[in-house]
């Protein structure tokens, strides 16, 4: 214990020990002690050495230090004090007061080496990753700070550790979710080191939920409003999204864009930004910017877009872009996020160019912007970034490259000039004395013409009033009169990028530049002349406007045909000299700069002297521009001869090409007809067999009705009435006598009446008869109506099948229609030859009129079939009709039957009422009256009476 006294401080007597025998003697007490109080003080006393004495303790304690964590993990105040001094040692971070003492600075490579001893035993790490675990802070946190100083030193050696350790990754995502912000921020630094260049890590700390805990940390820090563990988290989000498709993919299918509008929302007073929030809100465009850059692939850069704009973020950043009081860091990087985040997306784009400032009057943000751009008082990098922000909103935007070139044509300029339009700051801009606003401005006009050739045409006719008296001169005239004075070499760069954009790719354009006669001399004289080194940029631009000149050139000036031109440079220039300054441009140091990102990023003004998009055309058209320089006038014409050889056959084939469409659309026509045949014969044949069953519900009533008359003509007899009768007076008795007389008489006239009924009613039994066979006969009828309804069906199947052998033959000419295409497509390379004879194109046309012909008669055939088809169904339904009307007057005949039969049974009911009527009247006046049983059972013996008499006799 004296010894540790004297190490602590206490007071010892003797000479003092040295810091490495000390340190030695505390490796040996940590290595041979049993006690663990006492190896707690010797560690506790290595960590307090372990600053100033780093090498020493580095060299002979760290073995006996990763012991110590191996074997007292069950203390967690010894496994605190190691980690510490494990740290001390491997940091190269320096105190503070170490740097005021000037003590001796030690090696900047010798946490490197201890990290490399620490990491040789990748168990070292496992047995960190499994410490890091411990829910105890003095564990906990000394363990993440020396993890992160390992990461520091040793990156990817440490990665990879980490990587193949099971639950590795996992064990460190665990540290965003303490409740201990300390350890919570220094996981995050973890983090960060943890995921620097490995894309293996990034995704797996993506698919932990990282994207979700980062956010909620920077939400519940209070936004852009927050400290340093804000920007500790946006790092970490950078880290993770930037170059790594696959989080990207993974940050804007979680929703997680959304998630960043309420970072941007600024308050109207923008007064005394904190740098920290200044910082922030730099670090959250940046990130905005990760995920639209334009080195991303294009599909997941449109998908990022698209949902910016949907969620308002897009809008949000307008806002901060048009508000008053920002700072100029902040705006020229929120210039920079809003170009990248429009560029390309038409429906950003169009959105942007709704955007208004809030002035009075109203200003397009566009307007407002190049206002900037051309004023030579505003900071550098804010004029870089409102001219790539203009890039961008041209960028594959022909509409807003048209509204752009439309405010310098001259029938729609504002003739009041109470508003300044983008077309007059841009000519002002080119035609200034701020060099630097001649280049922005070129190099805007040039993009509002880049890849589009009816706007290079149209903005020929933009003609300027240079001064007062003189005549307007066109703007390609006013370009070329600023060259020839010989202005800056930035301004002259510009400009002559401006026409060798505008000339490319547009004969009419070339045509006009050359009707000036001075065009051609002033840009031999600058090629011919040796100059300095920075005459030679614009040399060699020169060069490549005077090869867009030859190379686009339609041969319509006569003095200025190709040869000539060619016969001048040699004459002139010469022709290896001519191709030497050509090559100047893509040899240049700027030009290989710029041609790296679209992005125009120039450290100082006087660097600004190429484009990203004239690099591209550069590198396009040097080749072919030197190619067309040492062709002969021989190859030329050969040339022409082959470009309208070609344009001819071009024309063929898209002649043919439009009769193919148009047989085509006639097929497409047919089978329409078809598919409407079709359809009318199923409705048809629906109609027809609900006849069929309408037919059989008619034939089940018929048979009803019979079966019920013949019910009613069997109880016709069955009817009997009684009447009562009062008391008769006696006079009365003579006067029914006489009655009973008449009424005798009566009777037996009824009597023959009913003989005669009885005659009717068998002649009415007979008819019923008949009736039967009439009804036979219709059921024959029917029968013959059903076999006729078959015979239907038979001819419907018959109408399916030529619909079958159609649909056959359609597809036998889509078959000749596809060998037809196929025909064109091996048409075109024998087009495409220059010495193809015409006897093949005659006996191509030959071959495609003879199948034009045949197609022509297969349809003829076709519209015949349709027109039997309809014969077909029209007499199908006159069939039917026939039958309906037949069922009609069938039912007809039987109601007038039934309605005879009805009239009949009433009058013999009121014939039998009638007599019964009487027989009780007779009876009541004593009147014997036999009934018509007891007559015929009287007339029978009297004839049985006679007859004995006869046999006796």
């Amino acid at each position: 214990m004296n010894f540790l006294r004297g190490v602590m401080g206490g007071p010892s007597a003797g000479p003092q020990p040295s810091g490495a025998e000390t340190i030695q003697k505390l490796c040996d007490r940590v290595a041979s002690s049993t006690l663990l109080d006492d190896r707690r003080d010797a560690v506790r006393a290595l960590k307090s050495l372990s600053k100033k004495y780093r090498l020493e303790v580095g060299i002979h304690a760290m073995e006996h230090l990763i012991h110590v964590l191996q074997t007292d993990r069950s203390d967690s105040e010894i496994i605190g004090y190691a980690l510490d001094t494990l740290y001390n040692v491997i940091s190269n971070d320096l105190e503070e007061e170490e740097q005021e003492e000037n003590l001796p600075k030690q090696v900047d490579n010798l946490g490197s080496q201890f990290t490399e001893i620490f990491i040789k035993q990748q168990e070292n790490v496992t047995l960190l990753l499994t410490l890091v675990e411990e829910f105890d802070f003095h564990v906990r946190w000394p363990g993440v700070k020396l993890l992160t100083s390992l990461l520091k030193q040793q990156g990817p050696q440490v990665q990879q550790i980490i990587l193949v350790s099971p639950m590795g990754v996992s064990r460190l995502m665990d540290l965003l979710a303490d409740s201990r912000e300390v350890i919570r921020n220094d996981g995050v630094l973890l983090l960060q080191q943890l995921t620097k260049s490995n894309a293996a890590i990034q995704k797996i700390v993506a698919f932990e939920n990282a994207f979700e805990r980062l956010l909620d940390i920077i939400t519940e820090e209070g936004n852009s409003d927050g400290g340093i563990v804000v920007e500790d988290c946006l790092l970490l989000l950078q880290n993770l999204l930037k170059n790594n498709n696959s989080n990207q993919n993974f940050f804007k299918e979680g929703s997680y864009i959304q998630r960043m509008k309420p970072w941007f929302e600024v308050g109207d007073d923008n007064c005394g930004w904190s740098a920290q929030k200044v910082t922030n809100l730099h670090l959250m465009l940046q990130l905005v910017r990760v995920l639209v850059s334009p080195t991303n692939p294009p599909g997941a850069t449109s998908s990022c877009q698209k949902a910016m704009f949907h969620c308002g973020l897009l809008e949000q950043l307008c806002t901060i872009l048009m508000a008053t009081g920002v700072p100029a860091d902040i705006l020229t990087e929120t210039i920079n996020t809003v170009s990248e985040v429009i560029r390309g997306c038409q429906m950003n784009q169009d959105y942007f160019a709704s955007v208004n400032a809030p002035s009075n009057p109203p200003r397009p943000a566009i307007v407002v912007l190049l206002m900037s751009m051309v004023n030579e008082r505003q900071p550098f990098v804010l004029r870089c970034a409102v001219l790539y922000c203009f890039q961008c909103f041209l960028y594959k935007n022909q509409k807003g490259q048209g509204e752009i070139v439309s405010t310098l044509l001259p029938s729609t300029i504002d003739a009041t000039g109470n508003s300044v339009s983008a077309g007059q700051l841009l000519c002002g801009g080119l035609f200034s004395t701020d060099s630097l606003s001649n280049w922005c401005a070129a190099v805007a006009l040039a993009h509002a013409l880049q890849e589009n050739a009816t706007l290079k045409e149209q903005l020929l006719r933009v003609q300027l009033a240079t001064s007062i008296g003189n005549p307007p001169v066109s703007l390609l005239q006013q370009c070329t009169n600023i060259l020839s004075q010989g202005s800056k070499v930035q301004t002259r760069v510009g400009l002559l990028m401006l026409l060798c954009t505008w000339l490319s790719n547009c004969s009419i354009a070339v045509t006009h530049f050359l009707h000036n006669p001075a065009n051609i001399p002033f840009l031999t004289g600058q090629i011919a002349e040796n100059l300095g080194e920075e005459e030679q940029l614009v040399q060699g631009l020169c060069a490549l406007l005077l090869g867009i000149s030859i190379y686009y050139n339609d041969n319509s000036l006569e003095n200025y045909r190709k040869e000539k031109l060619k016969q001048l440079i040699e004459k002139r220039i010469g022709r290896e000299n001519f191709i030497e300054k050509l090559g100047f441009i893509s040899k240049h140091e700027l030009y290989s700069r710029a041609a790296q990102k679209p992005q125009p990023s120039f450290s100082s003004p006087d660097h600004m002297m190429f484009d990203h998009e004239f690099t591209k055309l550069v590198k396009e058209l040097e080749g072919v521009i030197s190619k067309a320089i040492y062709k002969s006038s021989e190859e030329d014409k050969k040339e022409e001869e082959v470009k309208k050889t070609l344009e001819q056959h071009d024309n063929i084939v898209t002649h043919y090409k439009k009769v193919i469409r148009e047989q085509d659309q006639e097929l497409e026509e047919l089978k329409q007809r078809i598919n409407t045949l079709t359809s009318q014969n199923e409705q048809l044949q629906a109609t027809v067999t609900q006849q069929v069953s309408q037919i059989q519900q008619h034939k089940d009533q018929y048979n009803l009705l019979k079966v019920q008359l013949g019910k009613d003509t069997q109880h016709h007899n069955s009817h009997s009435d009684t009447f009562q009768m009062n008391g008769i007076q006696v006079e009365e008795v003579s006067k029914l006598k006489e009655e009973l007389e008449e009424w005798k008489n009566k009777h037996e006239l009824l009597q023959g009446q009913l003989r005669e009924k009885d005659s009717v009613i068998e002649k009415l039994k007979s008819s019923q008869l008949e009736m039967g066979t009439t009804e036979q006969s219709s059921q024959t009828s029917k029968s013959g109506g059903l076999e006729h309804n078959n015979e239907l069906q038979k001819e419907l199947e018959m109408l399916r099948s030529q619909i079958q052998l159609q649909s056959a033959e359609i597809s036998k000419l889509q078959i000749e229609n596809q060998k037809l295409q196929v025909m064109n497509t091996t048409a075109d390379p024998v087009f495409g030859d220059g010495g193809a004879t015409a006897a093949n194109n005659s006996e191509l046309e030959g071959r495609l009129q003879q199948e034009i012909r045949e197609l022509k008669s297969e349809v003829k055939a076709l519209s015949e079939e349709k027109e039997s088809l309809k014969q077909h169904l029209d007499s199908s339904s006159s069939t039917v009709a026939i039958l309906q009307d037949e069922k009609s007057k069938l039912q007809q005949e039987v109601a007038e039957s039934k309605k005879e039969q009805d009239d009949l049974l009433v009058l013999l009911a009121d014939q039998d009422q009638k007599l019964s009527a009487l027989k009780i009247k007779l009876k009541d006046l004593g009147v014997p009256v036999e009934d018509e049983d007891d007559i015929e059972s009287g007339d029978q013996g009297d004839e049985d009476e006679e007859g004995d008499e006869e046999e006796q006799d």
